[in-house]
């Protein structure tokens, strides 16, 4: 009878050489993978800290809030008291950076408003870009309330009662009625001043005046008045104040927006900066409108994006930080950040860790500034 084979011990080499192949990595200056360790009670900066040494999107959250944190140090870098030169189409001073704040109009139809309010109230960005829905509502959101509803909500049956949706939150129609009695008689002032004093209006000036008229501590636009901060809309008539504006047409003709003006103002914000830091929330206009400004200074120092969007279809939305490197929107020696996630849960924790642990030296900045000479005429 013929014996059985024995079985080799051996693994074959060709396996041994691709599963244990050996390592050439050095670890010396490498940051080690480890997330929060909850034994240590619940402590949510070191929570929050703790992100960047988590991997993933996570790592990606650390790095926004360490890239936000070099624009902060480097505006806050010069006392503001040593600063005496102005922008002469913001009159703003020329703090040592200029922080560019881009967002869409459905972080303001949520509760991202309030952490908008929280950073212009306290004077911590120099320029807005918003689109129309992202000015409108907020001024709306004074005047009546939105509610928390649901993803899946028939749009036929809100339609019935006059219910508008936005993703999962209701607005009453009624909401848009009182913003039109409230808008219009501004609007007729404003026709009135262009025709009998020559005032040239542009969306930035509209949403400076609208912030003045609303007289409201909630607003976004109001702490942007009260503060000089200016506010580009270049799509302004895309939303409910367009509808506005088409209405008062038909009541009254001849109101006149410049939308050159206002380009020529941004880009020139842009130019005249001394760093500048770009802090854009969702894609579209506001996205291109804030890298093609600093594209006129041959790129941002620094820059982060919060968005969802994909490159693979080419849209500008999509696109990463490099892309615009190559552009020349983001300085080629620059350590731009692109965080994917939805900015309503990321944007609030992102200004936790970084624009809220600075309050105290920007509100220090901002009543010294107060008592100083302004820019003369």
């Amino acid at each position: 009878m013929a014996s059985t084979p024995k079985a080799s011990t051996d693994v074959p080499s060709i396996a041994a050489e691709a599963v244990l192949a050996k390592s050439d990595f050095d670890s010396t200056n490498a940051t080690v993978v480890k997330g929060y360790d909850f034994n240590n009670g619940i402590d949510h900066h070191a929570l929050l800290s703790s992100y960047a040494t988590c991997g993933f999107s996570a790592t990606k959250f650390g790095l926004a809030v360490q890239e936000i944190i070099r624009m902060i140090n480097k505006k806050l870098e010069v006392p503001v008291e040593d600063i005496t030169d102005f922008n002469s189409h913001t009159n703003r001073r020329l703090s040592n950076c200029t922080i560019f704040l881009g967002l869409t109009s459905n972080l303001v139809s949520c509760g991202v408003r309030e952490t908008i309010r929280y950073l212009v109230e306290h004077n911590m960005v120099d320029c807005l870009v918003v689109t129309a829905g992202g000015i409108e509502e907020d001024f709306i959101k004074c005047l009546g309330n939105s509610y928390i509803g649901a993803f899946n909500l028939s749009g036929k049956e809100l339609r019935k009662k006059g219910v508008n949706r936005v993703g999962n939150m209701l607005v009453p129609n009624d909401n848009y009625c009182k913003f039109e009695d409230w808008v219009m008689p501004i609007l007729d002032q404003m026709l009135e001043e262009q025709n009998s004093q020559g005032m040239k209006w542009t969306p930035s000036k509209v949403i400076h005046r609208l912030g003045k008229e609303i007289n409201d501590k909630s607003s976004i636009y109001y702490w942007c008045y009260q503060n000089n901060i200016p506010v580009f809309s270049p799509a302004l008539t895309d939303g409910s104040i367009g509808d506005m504006l088409y209405f008062h047409s038909h009541k009254t003709s001849g109101l006149v927006l410049d939308i050159v003006e206002d380009v020529r103002k941004m880009n020139n914000q842009a130019v005249t900066a001394k760093h500048s830091g770009m802090i854009i929330l969702g894609g579209g206009l506001v996205k291109h409108h804030v890298n093609n400004a600093n594209l006129m200074r041959n790129g941002a120092d620094f820059s982060v994006n919060v968005n969802t969007g994909q490159e693979f279809d080419g849209s500008d939305s999509g696109a990463p930080p490099d892309e615009a490197v190559s552009w020349g929107k983001i300085k080629m020696d620059a350590t731009p950040v692109k965080l994917c996630a939805d900015a309503s849960f990321a944007f609030p924790l992102i200004v936790a860790e970084t624009f809220a642990r600075y309050q105290q030296q920007f509100d220090q900045r901002l009543e010294k500034e107060k008592s100083l000479p302004k820019k003369t005429a």
